[in-house]
């Protein structure tokens, strides 16, 4: 995709890269965002937005990538070097902090190749830098070679200590000399142009035994070099050079050993350069609520709630499209109700989208197959438009009508402005039937009735109005689609103070017109503000009479909770009763044989058929809770259905694999139970996703079931523990009824396993699902501890769970 450069400066692109410069942690982010261009192709820009989303996601479950705040760009320096073939100390220092950087990026993302192989696109730009990173350790921290860079430096470092020291002790036989010492400014040796001298007062210059060397700032005293220091000063000056010398020669040495992996260099610049700017367009995501838009092969975009990055807290969110139902927007309103700004917004979305950027709008925002972007707008709203002002944008146009296509976006400010009206509309209209016939995205902005009554009446084009509050006279920014928008000079005037007789007579000028399009705009507006409005409170309405459903069911669900556990627990009593009669009666024939056995008989028989009509009431009671629960589909269920069992503790889904009579089998997971086909129903809608999300979760182990004596028979086979159990489970974008169920069952499988500790990828995100996690852990007999991750395992995105043994 191309940027116009008249696009580029109108819609101000540089100053909003300058936002997101600011969040760039050193230069090499902010050099390789001005360096950036738009993607090629529609395949470039998908693999940019997977390198970042990979990049994020390395981010939320391992911590953050390795960086230095030291790294700095060093592209200049060797391209300095080349013309001057050596570079300082200092500046191989930067060379250095850079390839040691690299190394621990490539680690790093070597390491997190297999999870996330579109970090290959990286890697390949970052060499192995070894054998440089070897030579340039002969630097200490602050650049300054070490003696060990070669062994004449060594030798020649030693000879200046040497020297030094008896330079030391034979100024300090002159500084303490009786004869000299009274002569002295300071009694201190120092170094003054490579020479050891001391401070003499200006009135004893003429005695002093030595050799003038300089005068000092104040000039009341000179440096001077006393006689006896003047050999060694001669022998530590040969010695200097010397060293000088050699540091040039392995600076020289070292620079050529750069210089032959510069473009190395350079590549590994651009990548931690990317690593950066990712840094900060994560901060826009995270602080300012920007959103990777949804890519399509469609020639067309949809911002949902977009902001204007420059306007920061004064932005008021649009939503802005073309393409999808037209291909022309014609925006109209008053002036200072946003067109301009509404038109700069979509550019500024469409543009930082194909950098590969997030862009200042809402998630499910879409961007599709854009070739070029083309403006027309001008720098700054005026009064003053006059024929040369009108020459240039007609020769923009020009310009915009010879390379407009299919895949352009063009955008057009204040369309037939600064000529005739009549002229200016039927020039307007032309140029955008041409754009039309081009099929290219238009959006324009124009005040001409003319121009908007042709999006009214023309194909593939739509109207559009920048909502204008006329009572407070004030625009709200909002984006109407479907309704042209009024001028409202007039009212607009009389806020400003106009004469009530300049505009009585507007008035009365505008009334003997035969129909006024602003009147019948403003008819139209009325009406779908009234529309609106009574639509906002249907929705309310609308909403409250859910919500008042929602808690009727949950009361009603509640109290046949209750009923049926009542009942349950009153049947389970009766139960135990009859069971002991039954043993009792059966103890009473035994101690009564002696007795008349036939009358004992009877009476046992009449008990039985007692207690036997209480079992029966107690199996319908259940049969008609099963039946309460559970109201039979009208279709029903066959083989390949998705069901529930219920009637059990904790709801158990599977297929349904056959029917044998009243039987039937459920396969769940690797699991295969026989039960009675009355304890199922066919999974809803929302209980089957979430079981396709547990499905692709792990393989559960079978699990071993028996209905309490009495009850349906529930056979199910159990291996001793699951297979194929994962160390960790990510759950990080999901909702809380998504998330929490599996969670809990992972933790059980994982348990039973045999692991120490596993890992809960839950994301930072607002802290829900990590809440959520903690407190479900805390409430597990089987978990011993639990902690959130150091930041090279993940930091607060994940939670590390440790079990009991």
């Amino acid at each position: 995709m191309i940027i116009d450069k008249s696009a580029y400066q109108s819609l101000e692109i540089s100053k909003i890269l300058e936002i997101i410069r600011r969040d760039c942690r050193s230069d090499l982010g902010a050099r390789r965002l001005v360096s950036i261009e738009p993607a090629c192709d529609m395949e470039e820009l998908i693999g940019r937005q997977e390198l970042f989303r990979a990049v994020e996601a390395y981010r939320d479950v391992r911590g953050e990538l390795p960086w230095s705040f030291k790294l700095s760009s060093v592209g200049h320096l060797l391209e300095d070097a080349k013309n001057s073939g050596m570079l300082l100390g200092e500046e191989l220092l930067l060379i250095r902090t850079l390839l040691c950087g690299s190394q621990r990026m490539k680690d790093a993302l070597s390491d997190a190749r297999r999870e996330w192989p579109v970090f290959s696109l990286l890697l390949r730009d970052l060499r192995d830098f070894t054998h440089e990173e070897e030579a340039l350790s002969i630097l200490d921290d602050d650049g300054r070679l070490q003696d060990r860079a070669s062994e004449k430096l060594r030798h020649t470092r030693e000879r200046m200590r040497a020297i030094r020291d008896q330079i030391r002790r034979k100024g300090q036989h002159v500084l303490n000399d009786p004869s000299i010492s009274g002569m002295l400014q300071e009694r201190v040796l120092t170094l003054r142009n490579g020479r050891h001298a001391v401070l003499v007062r200006q009135d004893a210059l003429p005695n002093f035994p030595g050799i003038v060397i300089d005068r000092s700032g104040s000039g009341n005293s000179i440096y001077m070099e006393p006689h006896s220091l003047v050999g060694l000063n001669n022998e530590y000056s040969v010695c200097v050079e010397d060293e000088s010398a050699e540091e040039r020669r392995i600076l020289h040495r070292l620079t050529e050993k750069m210089l032959s992996r510069a473009q190395a260099i350079l590549d590994a610049e651009r990548v931690l350069g990317q690593i950066d700017l990712f840094y900060a367009l994560s901060e826009k995501i995270r602080r300012d609520r920007w959103h990777m838009p949804i890519l399509t092969g469609q020639s067309c975009f949809n911002f949902r709630r977009a902001l204007h990055p420059l306007l920061e807290k004064l932005a008021v969110p649009v939503d802005i499209s073309c393409g999808e139902n037209f291909r022309v927007l014609v925006v109209t309103g008053p002036n200072t109700g946003g067109k301009t700004v509404a038109l700069k917004t979509a550019g500024v979305c469409v543009s930082l989208g194909w950098l590969g950027f997030p862009t200042p709008s809402a998630e499910n925002s879409v961007l599709g197959k854009i070739d070029d972007i083309y403006s027309d707008i001008g720098d700054e709203q005026s009064i003053e438009q006059n024929l040369s002002t009108f020459s240039a944008h007609i020769s923009q146009i020009t310009k915009i009508l010879s390379v407009a296509a299919e895949s352009s976006v063009i955008l057009l400010d204040e369309l037939g402005a600064g000529t005739d009206p009549d002229e200016g509309a039927a020039l307007g209209i032309a140029i955008l039937d041409a754009l039309r016939e081009k099929n290219s995205l238009v959006l324009a902005t124009t005040h001409h009735n003319p121009i908007k009554h042709y999006a009214l009446t023309c194909p593939d084009v739509e109207s559009a109005s920048v909502e204008f509050d006329t009572a407070t006279l004030s625009p709200t920014y909002r984006i109407l689609v479907g309704i042209p928008g009024r001028s409202n000079a007039l009212l607009i005037a009389e806020k400003l103070g106009m004469p009530d007789e300049i505009l009585h007579r507007a008035h009365e000028a505008m009334r003997h017109r035969e129909v006024s399009m602003e009147d019948i705009i403003g008819e139209l507006q009325e009406k779908r503000t009234s529309i609106e409005q009574e639509s906002g409170r249907l929705e309310e309405m609308r909403l409250d009479i859910e919500r008042t459903r929602a808690e009727y069911e949950a009361e009603l669900r509640d109290l046949m909770e209750r009923r049926d556990t009542m009942l349950e627990n009153a049947d389970k009593k009766a139960l135990g009763i009859v069971e002991n009669a039954e043993t009792s009666a059966r103890s009473l024939i035994k101690t009564i044989e002696e007795s008349s056995r036939q009358a004992a008989s009877k009476k046992l028989e009449q008990t039985k058929k007692h207690f036997s009509r209480i079992k029966e009431q107690v199996e319908r009671r259940e049969d008609e809770r099963l039946e309460h629960r559970y109201k039979p589909d009208e279709k029903p269920l066959e083989p390949g259905d998705r069901v529930v069992v219920t009637g059990m503790t904790k709801a158990t889904s599977g297929i349904l694999s056959e029917i044998r009579g009243d039987k039937a089998v459920i396969a769940a997971g690797v699991a295969r139970m026989e039960m009675p086909i009355k304890m199922l129903r066919r999974a809803t809608s929302e209980e089957r996703n979430i079981a396709k999300k547990l499905d692709k979760i792990a393989k559960r182990g079978d699990i071993s079931f028996n209905k309490s004596e009495g009850g349906p028979a529930v056979k199910i086979s159990l291996p001793p523990s699951p297979l194929g159990v994962p160390s960790s489970i990510m759950i990080r974008g999901m909702t809380l009824d998504e998330a929490m169920p599996m969670a809990e069952q992972y933790l059980d499988r994982a348990y039973r396993a045999g692991y120490g500790e596993v890992t809960v990828i839950h994301g930072r995100g607002t802290g829900t699902l990590r809440r959520e996690v903690h407190s479900l852990c805390k409430t597990l007999p089987y978990v011993d501890s639990f902690r959130l991750g150091e930041a090279t395992e993940g930091g607060i995105g994940i939670t590390i769970v440790r079990f009991k043994r």
